[in-house]
């Protein structure tokens, strides 16, 4: 009924690795479905949201209400767990390769024969979630509204998620992605050109310092609902009608820090900033009144994300905005480096 399927792995050390996870299945028909979280080590909030799903699954397959299987991986990233530097994690790329761990997926995915540490984990990972129907890929950003990454041909078909996780935002991806894991579930289907009971998402949880078990519980009880709503838990569950908006990527506005600086917000996530408004100012240079520079939105948008530390070094994303034209600092591929 629950089978251990951790993947095992060398570190970059040689030492062995084990990423643990968890595939129940009550031997019933029904959809496959793969949750995993941390990819990126330092987004916490999905590893509590499925410490809390996982003996609630285990309990719906005990009492003969799950169909199909749903396979966990609550912390996904062994490599970047450990990467702790004066008191902070660095969970985003891995050290010893500077690559970002949530890019390249389809190429480590297709390669034959020896691949490196990082690239024998993409690939066991991505065989994981391969014979999955619904595959959802828990993140968080800096500071955010809840949203959710979803290709164009699952759309709107995914707004039964935008629901259940109460999600403000979905942005609409169409082409690649820069080799997120997302791309690598989704590129057979497309070859096949078939969709029907099927959906990857990357889900963005709020932000990194959202982690708390209220939080935790809410995220839990709406991937429950939908995948009650899916067919894979046998219970009733009424989801709302979905009430955020929907964007294609192309459209999203990511404004960069031109200076660097003391940052000092002067709007909140989820109003909307009207084009050419000021939402925030840096200061270069403590004590200059002069050096304060102020930044302003590209179009009339939702403010959607925001830079975490209040202290932004030039060149790094400041924030991102939802816009109703194309951006003109966006060309192709993933919003984040």
């Amino acid at each position: 009924m629950i089978e251990d399927v951790s993947l095992r792995l060398s570190g970059d050390s040689g030492a062995p690795l084990t990423v643990p996870a968890w595939r129940i299945d009550a031997g019933r028909p029904g959809p496959r479905a793969h949750l995993q979280a941390g990819v990126h080590a330092d987004e916490i909030a999905g590893m509590l949201v499925l410490h809390q799903l996982l003996p609630r699954l285990r309990q719906a397959a005990e009492q003969g209400r799950l169909n199909g299987s749903v396979t966990l991986v609550p912390q996904a990233n062994p490599f970047g767990i450990g990467q702790f530097r004066q008191g902070r994690i660095l969970g985003r790329h891995h050290e010893a390769t500077a690559r970002n761990f949530n890019r390249g997926f389809p190429a480590s995915a297709k390669a034959t024969g020896t691949l490196d540490n990082l690239g024998d984990w993409q690939r066991q990972l991505a065989a994981l979630a391969a014979p999955a129907d619904i595959v959802l890929d828990l993140h968080t950003d800096d500071e955010a509204l809840q949203y959710l990454y979803v290709h164009e041909r699952l759309w709107p078909a995914a707004q039964d998620l935008a629901a259940a996780l109460r999600a403000e935002l979905a942005i609409i991806w169409e082409g690649d992605s820069d080799g997120a894991f997302e791309e690598v579930v989704i590129e057979p289907w497309l070859a096949e050109d078939r969709f029907d009971g099927r959906l990857v998402a990357t889900l963005e949880l709020r932000g990194q310092g959202d982690v708390s078990d209220a939080l935790a519980q809410q995220d839990a009880d709406g991937l429950w609902a939908f995948l009650c709503g899916r067919g894979v838990i046998e219970e009733a569950a009424e989801l709302p009608a979905w009430q955020g908006v929907a964007v294609p990527m192309g459209f999203m506005e990511t404004v960069f820090a031109p200076v660097a600086g003391v940052l000092v917000f002067e709007r909140e996530l989820g109003e909307v900033v009207q084009a050419g408004e000021r939402f925030a100012r840096i200061v270069a240079r403590p004590g200059d009144a002069g050096s304060e520079v102020v930044l302003r939105a590209p179009q009339t948008g939702l403010f959607v994300t925001r830079y975490r530390d209040r202290l932004i070094p030039r060149g790094a994303i400041a924030a991102k905005f939802t816009g109703s034209a194309p951006s003109s600092t966006w060309s192709s591929g993933a919003l984040d480096p």
